[in-house]
C-alpha cells in the first residue's frame, strides 16, 4: 500500500450564479492536479454556484443546473484524481449545501452539511436542511472525513468522522472575512485536531461577492495543531499538499506559509478586492467619484486606483460658493497623484436654477437644512448623469460613522452603485490614509508614495455645505462618536455602557436616536466591504419604524 496521498487544493474566485465559468475554474484545476499527480482535487463549499447564494439556491431550477452542471463535471474528469466539489443537492423535497466527490465520471459519494449557520450574513436555515451526522468517504489509500464550513466549529461532526474511520480531515469552506477571523478559524480548527487527532486541512474560497471577501489563506495543520502549511491570503491559488503514512497515521508535509498581514493591510485588501470584483462581476470597467477635497472622497479614489487601475477612475470636483480654497487644491492634487482623470464642474449655475424654481414656494422662508442638500442632491444628480452618459459606475463615499448617525444626505452624496468604506469608521480612515501613503503592495493597481496629501488627513472635517462649516459642529468629535457607536453597534451594548465607558449619557442617547433614525437611509443605501461582524446590512437588521428607546 502507498503511504503518500497527494491533494490539490483550488482556492479559486467563483461567481455566484455563473454554473458554466466556476465549472471552468473546477477543471482547470482539477487538469493541473492531474498533471501533478494529485490523488485528489478540492475546491471549496458550494463552489459551482459561488457563495453566498442566498434564496436564489432554492430556485429549482437553478439548482437543478448545478447538480447538472456537477455531473457533467465527474463525466469530464474520470481520467485521473477524484474531484471533490461544493454544491446544492436534492434527496427528496430536501435541499441540503453538500460536498459531492466525483469519481469515474460519476458522483460517489456526497457529504451533507448537518449545522447550518444562522448568524451574521448567514440565513442557511432558511434555505437549506440540515444533513445528518456522517462518515468518510474513500479516496485511493485514504478516509477522508469532511466537515462542510460550519460543522467544523462543532465537536460532534468531526468527533463522529474519527470514530467512523477517518484518518484525516478536509474542510472546504465559504468563509468571509472580517478583521481578526483568521485567529477565530485557527482556534476553532486546533480544537478539532485534537479532539481528534488528525491532521486537517481547511481550504477556503477567495474573491468579492457583494459585501462579503472570502480571503483565502488556506491552510494545514498536522496533529497537536502545528501548522504545516497556509495559502496566500486574497489571492487565487492551486496548491500540492501532500501527506505521508507514517506509524501514527497521516501527517501533513510541511509546505510553504505565506505571511498573515496586519489589520490594517487586511482591510485595505478587503475593500480593493471588494470593488474589483463587484465591478468585474457586474460588468463595469470604470468606475466614477464625487472629489470633495476631503478624506473620504480620497480614500475612495485610492481604493478605486488600486482596484481598477488609475485610468479607469474619474474624479469631479462640484464646487460651491462654500467650497474652499484649500479642498479645491488639495482635490485636484490627489487626483493628479494617483493618476486618475479629473474634472471640475461647478454646481452655481444649476443650484440658482434650482433655487429659482422653488423661489415661490419657498417665499418667506428662512434657509436651512433644505438648501444645505439641495447642493448634496444637484450633486447626485450629476454625477449619476456622468455615469449614464461615461457607462461608469459612481461610487459612493460615506465612511461608517456618516452612515450609522445619518450624516448623508438620501439621493445625494449617498447616490451610487457601491461604497468600499461604508464598514470603515472615520477614525480608522485617517490611519488607513496614512497607512496606504506609507505603503505600497503588488495587488495595488495605483501609484506608490503618498498619493493622499497630508492637508486632507489632517485638516478638520466639513461637509462645506454653509460658511465655516466643520462636522464637529452637528456631532462629537470623530474619536467620541466612534468611540460610543463600537459600543452601540459592534458590541451591540446599551446607554448604562457608554455611560460606564466615560460617554456623557445626553450624547450617547443622541447617537443611539440618531442610529435608529437613519435606518432608512441604510435600507436604501449601496453595498459596501464587510470589514467587521457588525457591518450594516445582513449583520445588523433593524425595522425601519420603530419607537424603541434605551432609557436605562
Amino acid at each position: 500500500m502507498a503511504d503518500t496521498f497527494r491533494i490539490t487544493l483550488g482556492q479559486m474566485n467563483p461567481t455566484v450564479g455563473d454554473i458554466d465559468g466556476n465549472a471552468a475554474k473546477a477543471r482547470a484545476a482539477w487538469e493541473a492536479g492531474r498533471e501533478a499527480g494529485a490523488d485528489m482535487v478540492a475546491l471549496p463549499e458550494m463552489f459551482i454556484i459561488g457563495y453566498n447564494v442566498q434564496d436564489l439556491v432554492m430556485k429549482p431550477a437553478f439548482h437543478t443546473a448545478a447538480i447538472q452542471a456537477v455531473k457533467d463535471l465527474a463525466r469530464d474528469c474520470a481520467d485521473g484524481p477524484t474531484l471533490a466539489i461544493g454544491s446544492p443537492w436534492v434527496e427528496g423535497t430536501e435541499l441540503f449545501n453538500a460536498y459531492l466527490i466525483c469519481r469515474g465520471g460519476r458522483i460517489v459519494s456526497r457529504v451533507l452539511k448537518h449545522h447550518l449557520p444562522n448568524e451574521t450574513v448567514f440565513d442557511e436555515v432558511r434555505v437549506f436542511d440540515a444533513g445528518p451526522l456522517g462518515g468518510p468517504y474513500s479516496v485511493g489509500n485514504a478516509r477522508v472525513g469532511s466537515p462542510i464550513c460550519e460543522d467544523a466549529w462543532h465537536e460532534d461532526v468531526a468527533e463522529t468522522l474519527q470514530e467512523t474511520g477517518a484518518e484525516f480531515l478536509l474542510v472546504p469552506n465559504g468563509s468571509p472575512y472580517y478583521r481578526g477571523k483568521m485567529e477565530t478559524r485557527l482556534n476553532h480548527m486546533v480544537a478539532r485536531v485534537v479532539e481528534t487527532g488528525l491532521p486537517l486541512i481547511y481550504l477556503n474560497m477567495v474573491g468579492g461577492q457583494d459585501d462579503q471577501v472570502f480571503d483565502g489563506a488556506s491552510f494545514a495543520l498536522n496533529p497537536g495543531g502545528k501548522l504545516a502549511m497556509r495559502m496566500p491570503v486574497m489571492a487565487e491559488a492551486i496548491t500540492h499538499v501532500d501527506l505521508l503514512r507514517g506509524p501514527e497515521g497521516w501527517r501533513v508535509v510541511e509546505g510553504e506559509i505565506a505571511p498573515q498581514p496586519d489589520d490594517w493591510e487586511q482591510d485595505y485588501h478587503v475593500m480593493v478586492m471588494a470593488l474589483r470584483d463587484y465591478m468585474a462581476k457586474t460588468g463595469f470597467k470604470k468606475a466614477l467619484l464625487g472629489m470633495s477635497g476631503g478624506v473620504d472622497s480620497a480614500l475612495v479614489a485610492t481604493i478605486a486606483a488600486d482596484a481598477i487601475g488609475p485610468e479607469n477612475v474619474r474624479c469631479v470636483m462640484l464646487p460651491s460658493e462654500y467650497t474652499s480654497p484649500d479642498s479645491l487644491e488639495d482635490a485636484e492634487s490627489c487626483a493628479r497623484a494617483l493618476g486618475c482623470h479629473y474634472d471640475y464642474v461647478p454646481i452655481a449655475e444649476g443650484r440658482a436654477a434650482i433655487t429659482n424654481t422653488l423661489a415661490p414656494l419657498f417665499e418667506g422662508m428662512e434657509p436651512d437644512l433644505t438648501e444645505e442638500n439641495i447642493q448634496s442632491r444637484l450633486r447626485g444628480l450629476l454625477l449619476m448623469a456622468m455615469s449614464n452618459k461615461f457607462g461608469e459606475m459612481l461610487l459612493t463615499t460615506g465612511n461608517k460613522s456618516e452612515v450609522a448617525v445619518g450624516y448623508a444626505t438620501i439621493y445625494g452624496d449617498m447616490a451610487g452603485g457601491y461604497n468600499p468604506i461604508k464598514d470603515m469608521y472615520k477614525t480608522r480612515v485617517f490611519t488607513t490614509c496614512e497607512w496606504r501613503n506609507a505603503n505600497h503592495r503588488d495587488w495595488m493597481m495605483g501609484n506608490a508614495g503618498e498619493v493622499i496629501p497630508q492637508r486632507i488627513i489632517t485638516k478638520p472635517p466639513s461637509a462645506e455645505l454653509r460658511d465655516d462649516q466643520k462636522d464637529s459642529d452637528s456631532l462629537p468629535d470623530y474619536p467620541e462618536l466612534d468611540a460610543i457607536l463600537e459600543i452601540l453597534v459592534d458590541q451591540d451594548g446599551s446607554i448604562v455602557d457608554c455611560v460606564a465607558a466615560g460617554f456623557d449619557r445626553e450624547t450617547a442617547q443622541k447617537i443611539e436616536r440618531l442610529l435608529f433614525l437613519s435606518e432608512y437611509k441604510r435600507f436604501q443605501s449601496a453595498p459596501g466591504a464587510r470589514l467587521t461582524k457588525h457591518a450594516f446590512w445582513l449583520d445588523r437588521r433593524y425595522p425601519i419604524v420603530n419607537r424603541w428607546r434605551d432609557k436605562s
